[in-house]
Parts: structure tokens; sequence; C-alpha cells
């Protein structure tokens, strides 16, 4: 098993910045791709970005690529969002997931990933 614990949400304005952190605990080992989605009251769950561990390729949603930001820690088993220029869109609890098998494809589907944290709450003001 495979434990996510979320932080560094907060409240930010316009334009601002946030990082948010994703810790790994437990199997990490078996951890092939990680991933950051969000969700805004009344919405469906969506993708933000991920990095694939083998290649250490990255994934952006469009709404995000040249905003944000998905990076690791190997050492401390811990991944990052950096998100830059926000917008109040961005408003949402934003969730880390991992998934033990990737064989390419489907990054950006919920149902490819096997872990996730509670969730952080990100919030910008206008």
């Amino acid at each position: 098993q495979v434990q996510l614990v979320e932080s560094g949400g907060g409240l930010v304005q316009a334009g601002g910045s946030l990082r948010l952190s994703c810790a790994a605990s437990g199997r990490t080992w078996i951890i092939h791709l990680m991933g950051w989605f969000r969700q805004a009251p009344g919405k469906e769950r969506e993708f933000v970005a991920a990095n694939r561990l083998s290649g250490d390729s990255t994934y952006y949603a469009d709404s995000v690529r040249g905003r944000f930001t998905i990076s690791r820690d190997n050492v401390k088993n811990t991944v990052y969002l950096q998100m830059n220029s926000l917008k109040p869109e961005d408003t949402a609890v934003y969730y880390c997931a991992a998934a033990d098998r990737y064989y390419g494809g489907s990054f950006d589907s919920p149902r490819t990933y096997d872990y996730w944290g509670q969730g952080t709450q990100a919030t910008v003001s206008s």
C-alpha cells in the first residue's frame, strides 16, 4: 500500500503562486506514475499534471500548461506542483494520486490511479 499526504494549499490573489506538496510513504517503490487532479464545487474531478517516473516524462492539461510545473524529489519521496499566474478558475481541491502500474496512455484518467491523497484546498481570489 501507498499513502499520500498533500499540503501547501491556501488563499492567494489572482496572479500569485502556490506550491503544493505530496509526500508518499509505504511501498513507494511500486509507484510508476504520479498525478495531480483537482475538483471544484459542482464539477467533476479533472486532470492537472502527471509525471511518469521511468523516463521522467511530464504531462499537463491545456488549461495549466505554461503556468504549472510538476516535479519530484526522489530522496524525499515527494511530488510538487508549482502553480504560477493563478486564476480564480484554478480554485479547487487538489488531489495527489499514484499508479502502481502504467503502460502508457490514459495518464489523465482518474481510473488509471490506485492511490489518492485527502486533498488540499487552493483558493484564488480575484
